[in-house]
């Protein structure tokens, strides 16, 4: 008995003093939204929505199109005001929030935009994320792409390293390669972050906690986004049983009220006015959205071969875009195309499918090909126009005679029902292009081109902006497609479930062909490359190859010194870099050696010692980079 009193109270103890350190160690919140109320049209996106975002939490903000994701980071962030309740940040707590579309007035430069904000000796920080994410500093803002400006707006908001990281779609506008640095790199940082992606690789690899946005309720699950569907299909399911025993319910007391009413008056009213409350829950509840109404209809079927390139190349200039490549397509191959940003993808495209001519070689088109093109700018529609005369005003889709029908695959089909088959309602049709959400603009664009029968489907950049159940769509048809595709995509796990064929062009001119997916991609270009090659450098951030290959003259001084061009200005920058971080050590630990800071200024001193830690592991990787580099350089 003895013994056993002694185990209970060692166990008490136990858990008190547990209780006490988890109350000690408890994630402060960064963010906490109470009781958000927000109308927009008289459509309520929000009403009575209370989260909180704490210290450490990788959270994945998931969700259909247009169901206010965005619009919730905007009210984290502080730039759209709720009709109601309240958004309280501790004081002291500082938010980043990266837009899909920054404003970059008044900054002559991408660089200049950046830094702008940090102290002179942070700025090396800009210089490492415009590295990693593929842009030039000096690039004039007049001059700089979407893509450029987005990636400027992500590395000022690496740069400036705040307590929690609103993204939203980070990876837009990022190649495989600059996704896999900012991948590395937020699965390193101590920051908290609330992220929007479409790239479910992405996702899975970085996320802790999942919020789910439906309509208009946001739930959370201490889980990541690799448990998202199952966690959606189970509340769908519980949701849909309920709905199941309302509706007997309804049925079972809509019969007493026809044949089982009685004298008893008083309590009879009383069950009828419950019936009436029972039928308004049911109206009341918001049904789920469906999926796109994704069809492609062959066309008919096209030669067994449907392209035949021979040693076509292409350059513009000095720069090579294509070294003399062969390639056969055949009928129903499911060809990716895959490499980093300017390394030519959507040119070699072009002149496979016949839209430019390649310098060298030719490019025989197979019999009876009807091609259907989904280009990544979505140029094919007009901004200014409405969502009615995108449609009708397609000759390809036009009706003669009739101003409110379509033509799809055959068949006439009224303007707005057809609409409704990609999820837009009434009041969209007569609103314009400009008016769309990325994803929306979307499933516009494949509203056209699965109006017209096809066997040759070309999809540049088809998954950004869509949403996880239309991804799911687009892939499922895809499979049941007779015809052929050629997809460029930055999304790995998109081109995992499509793709037959992976075509890599590593920005050289080299074009390899490999069998199978982005991971089979992987697995094979590993088991062909030197590890020495495979890995130069075991540090955090590695550098990057410019989007523009280098020029001959360039080609032949990396030749002689075993690196490539960019990997030898690396080599030739990092020792200043490794000097200056060696400087702001100094001044760090200067700073720290007062004996009254920690006690005089607490905020100071927290701040000073997380920057020494972050500036020790910055030149330790820079360090050992150099290393591996300079190894390479004298024993090529």
């Amino acid at each position: 008995m003895r013994s056993r009193r002694g185990f209970s109270r060692c166990s008490e103890i136990d858990l008190a003093r547990r209780a006490r350190y988890a109350t000690g160690m408890a994630r402060a919140p960064l963010l906490q939204l109470t009781d958000i109320s927000l109308t927009f049209g008289g459509n309520p996106v929000f009403q009575d929505l209370s989260l909180t975002v704490q210290q450490g939490d990788r959270v994945a903000l998931v969700g259909r199109n247009g169901s206010g994701k965005s619009t919730l980071m905007k009210v984290m962030a502080g730039f759209v005001e709720p009709d109601s309740g309240l958004v309280v940040s501790p004081a002291g707590t500082s938010v980043g929030y990266m837009e899909q579309d920054p404003d970059l007035s008044g900054f002559e430069t991408l660089g200049e935009f950046a830094a702008s904000g940090l102290a002179p000796e942070e700025v090396y920080k800009v210089e490492m994320a415009a590295e990693g994410l593929k842009f030039d500093p000096d690039r004039l803002v007049s001059t700089a792409s979407g893509g450029e400006r987005r990636r400027a707006a992500l590395a000022k908001l690496m740069a400036h390293a705040p307590d929690l990281m609103l993204l939203d779609e980070p990876t837009n506008h990022l190649d495989i390669e600059a996704i896999a640095w900012l991948e590395a790199e937020l699965s390193t940082t101590r920051a908290a972050f609330v992220l929007i992606s479409h790239d479910r690789a992405f996702l899975r690899a970085l996320t802790r906690a999942t919020l789910w946005i439906d309509r208009g309720e946001v739930r959370r699950q201490e889980r990541g986004f690799e448990h998202f569907e199952d966690w959606r299909e189970t509340a769908w399911a519980a949701e849909d049983e309920a709905r199941h025993k309302l509706d007997r319910k309804i049925k079972a007391e809509a019969r007493w009220a026809v044949e089982g009413i009685s004298a008893r008056r008083k309590r009879n009213m009383g069950r009828v006015r419950a019936l009436a409350d029972l039928r308004a829950e049911r109206a009341g509840q918001i049904r789920r959205q469906g999926t796109a109404a994704l069809e492609l209809d062959s066309a008919q079927q096209s030669g067994k071969r449907v392209i035949d390139a021979k040693e076509i190349s292409k350059s513009f200039g000095e720069r090579v875009i294509l070294q003399p490549f062969d390639l056969r397509i055949l009928r129903g191959d499911r060809v990716a195309f895959v490499g980093p940003n300017g390394a030519g993808k959507t040119t070699l495209i072009k002149m496979l499918t016949g839209e430019i001519a390649p310098d060298t070689g030719e490019v025989k088109l197979g019999t009876n090909l009807d091609m259907a093109v989904f280009d990544q700018a979505r140029s094919a529609i007009d901004d200014s126009v409405s969502l009615w005369d995108a449609l009708t005003a397609d000759p390809s889709m036009r009706v003669s005679g009739r101003a409110d029908q379509v033509m799809v695959r055959g068949n006439p089909r009224h303007v707005v029902a057809y609409l409704k088959d990609f999820l837009f309602d009434d009041a969209q049709a007569r609103a314009p292009v400009g008016s769309l959400s990325g994803g929306e603009k979307a499933r516009l664009l494949l509203a056209r081109i699965m109006a017209q029968p096809s066997n040759l489907l070309v999809l540049d950049e088809p998954t950004n902006d869509l949403d996880v159940e239309t991804l799911d769509l687009l892939q499922d048809i895809l499979g049941e497609y007779d015809g052929t595709v050629l997809l460029v995509s930055h999304d790995r796990d998109f081109i995992d479930r499509v793709a037959t064929t992976t075509v890599a062009l590593e920005g050289d001119g080299k074009a390899t062909v490999y069998p199978g997916g982005w991971s089979d991609y992987q697995a094979q270009r590993q088991e062909t490359t030197p590890s020495a090659v495979a890995k130069p450098a075991a540090a955090s951030k590695p550098s990057s190859t410019p989007s523009a290959p280098a020029t001959p003259v360039e080609k032949a001084a990396a030749a002689k010194s075993g690196l490539t061009f960019s990997e030898k200005k690396r080599l030739e920058a990092l020792p200043g870099i490794m000097e200056r971080l060696e400087a702001e050590i100094g001044k760090l630990q200067d700073f720290l050696s007062d004996p009254d800071l920690f006690t005089s200024a607490p905020a100071k001193f927290q701040k000073a010692s997380d920057g020494l830690v972050e500036r020790q592991d910055a030149l330790a990787s820079a360090e050992e980079e150099w290393l591996a580099l300079a190894e390479r350089d004298q024993t090529a």
